[in-house]
């Protein structure tokens, strides 16, 4: 039998949730990456287009160009909760509800440059993304 260490648990601890986060929450599973239209409106009004490598990403659109670290909380059925930390002190929470493969609602709330924000988005997959 092998002793392992409380450091050494620990650090195996430590590598598997980030091997989850890595690996993403398997209620978004079903979405593929690519072009994705992101609105605040359900009919996709005034829609964002952004090509995301990783659905996951959307969950911190607040922060979408900022470094930030994400930990799923919740990923149970068709809906997952993500909170992500950024590392210019910003944080968020996103409840990501999969309608389907190619339709999510993202409902976010949390602290942007020193103020709280709370909306939902409506994100829906429209195509790859173009070749550079």
């Amino acid at each position: 039998m092998i002793r392992v260490g409380k450091l050494a648990k620990s650090m195996l601890c430590a590598l598997a949730g980030v091997l989850l986060v890595a690996a993403g929450p398997k209620a978004l599973a079903p979405a593929q990456p690519g072009l994705w239209e992101v609105s605040r409106s359900a009919d996709g009004r005034d829609g964002f287009r952004t090509c995301v490598g990783d659905v996951a990403m959307l969950a911190q659109w607040e922060h979408r160009h900022g470094r930030c670290t994400r930990v799923v909380i919740s990923d149970v059925g068709t809906k997952a909760s993500i909170h992500y930390t950024c590392a210019d002190g910003g944080f968020g929470r996103s409840d990501m509800t999969l309608l389907t493969p190619r339709t999510l609602r993202i409902s976010t709330q949390g602290i942007s440059a020193s103020y709280p924000f709370a909306y939902t988005l409506h994100a829906r997959r429209i195509g790859n993304c173009p070749a550079h």
